[in-house]
């Protein structure tokens, strides 16, 4: 194990997150075996659609039954790795570094509070990524051959993408075997939706052949109007079978967890978006092939 990730261990963590993620695991399903890291991004080109917030607490949830989880906060506003309460330290090494080629994976690695959740953290440097990366051989596959050419120390790597469809995403897309999609109940869902979902089979159809729509998560739902319902229908109705039946909901205390540097599993695991993102992760384990067939009851 690299020097990087055997830092990474139990006397980092701070014991009322190790507490609450204990708690939580009494209420989770148990998961088959992965025999290799399962490579899951976040996408949407819109922003404020929950992203971040969904690449944040998934992750802690799978952590929580004792998966090892990586999260590449692959966006240069860097609000995955502060909602984690990492600091961006600027000679910290992240996910610039990685995409640029200056450093391995297992150097830009960083412990979080959260046991079993380890960070790649953004930085400013990656905004510039894009344009540095136009004349670039292979430009598209840098993130991929990063993370995939490494020892299989995790059982989830889950990419936050930027909230655009340029060259950062591309890696992110090609980089990984499924993409989940979190979609704001707004009247304009749709029109974004089309344009990702033609970008996805693009990338299908060439650049990486193995990608997965795992599905739509609709985020932000207000029940009390009937707005949110109608949209929910026509996603339904537009996406099929590729939408999750677990919704998150417009939830005041998912707003206030990043500003604490905790996910909201942590913050307050009885809210309803904690229990919203715990009914999300049990759904994303049952969509993936190793696991489909070893649901457990949920006591």
């Amino acid at each position: 194990m690299s020097s990087a990730l055997a830092s990474i261990t139990p006397e980092t963590y701070h014991p009322l997150y190790e507490r609450e993620l204990r708690r939580l695991q009494w209420n989770w399903p148990v998961s088959g075996n992965l025999t290799l890291p399962t490579v899951i991004s976040i996408a949407n080109q819109k922003g404020g659609v929950g992203k971040t917030t969904t690449a944040i607490n998934l992750g802690t949830a799978l952590a929580a039954i004792g998966k090892r989880v990586l999260l590449v906060d692959l966006d240069p506003q860097g609000n995955a790795s502060t909602g984690l309460g990492v600091r961006r330290e600027s000679e910290a090494l992240g996910t610039y570094d990685l995409i640029s080629g200056e450093a391995d994976l297992v150097d830009c690695v960083h412990s979080t509070p959260i046991p079993g959740l380890s960070i790649v953290p953004s930085s400013i440097d990656l905004s510039g990524a894009e344009i540095e990366l136009v004349n670039e051989r292979r430009r598209e596959f840098r993130l991929r051959e990063a993370i995939r050419n490494v020892p299989m120390e995790f059982d989830f790597i889950i990419i936050d993408c930027p909230p655009a469809l340029g060259m950062l995403t591309l890696n992110g897309l090609v980089a990984s075997h499924h993409v989940l999609v979190p979609l704001q109940a707004e009247f304009y869902a749709l029109e974004g939706l089309s344009h990702l979902t033609r970008t996805i089979q693009l990338i299908q159809g060439g650049l990486n052949k193995e990608l997965q729509m795992m599905g739509v998560v609709l985020t932000m739902v207000d029940r009390r109007n009937n707005l949110s319902q109608a949209v929910e229908d026509d996603v339904r109705e537009y996406m099929g079978g590729k939408v999750f039946t677990t919704t998150i909901p417009r939830n005041v205390r998912l707003s206030e967890a990043p500003s604490h540097g905790v996910p909201a599993l942590i913050y307050d695991y009885k809210c309803a978006g904690s229990k919203a993102y715990i009914d999300l992760a049990r759904e994303v384990i049952t969509h993936l092939p190793d696991t489909a067939q070893a649901q457990a009851s949920v006591q």
